[in-house]
């Protein structure tokens, strides 16, 4: 059966980012092989991954083996730094599918690269990205920078029962 599996801001190939956010990396080499590691050890082949963007810095080419190592369908949900490419960019790199905006998952899951503005009357819990070793403010709010799950994607399902709907409360 397959299990889908949620993550953001992997930087590949962006060596300063091992200083901007304290990762246990000597260089980005080390950094991209033990992230290609993780996520192999947690995703099958037939999983599905959400990536919440900011995925690789790296040339199409390096882009590409990196994609082509990783277990699963590989879903992108763009980022600040994917958007300088174009979707076809990253369709033609490895995606099976990139999302230019938010999309929503679950009927109630709320998948973005940045924190969105939610009412706590609103009925999403926004899985995001991009504030890295920061938490937003409130419960409606899952951070999936690789900083905060040791480098490695995360089930939805651990993500689900996280939360509870409102109305089970």
């Amino acid at each position: 059966m397959q299990k889908v599996f949620m993550t953001s801001d992997h930087h590949f190939g962006h060596a300063h980012i091992i200083d901007f956010e304290d990762r246990p990396f000597q260089n980005a080499e080390e950094m991209t092989e033990a992230m290609i590691a993780k996520w192999n050890a947690a995703v099958g082949k037939q999983d599905k991954v959400y990536h919440l963007g900011d995925f690789s810095f790296l040339n199409k080419e390096k882009t590409a083996d990196i994609l082509s190592r990783l277990h699963g369908y590989k879903v992108l949900v763009m980022g600040n730094h994917d958007r300088g490419r174009s979707r076809n960019w990253w369709l033609e790199a490895g995606f099976q599918e990139v999302h230019e905006h938010p999309i929503v998952y679950g009927g109630f899951f709320f998948l973005s690269h940045e924190p969105m503005y939610m009412n706590k009357h609103m009925p999403y819990v926004n899985l995001h990205g991009h504030i890295h070793g920061q938490k937003y403010e409130g419960n409606q709010y899952i951070n999936l920078c690789v900083e905060h799950w040791d480098y490695t994607p995360v089930s939805f399902e651990a993500l689900k029962a996280m939360v509870t709907p409102s109305e089970e409360q």
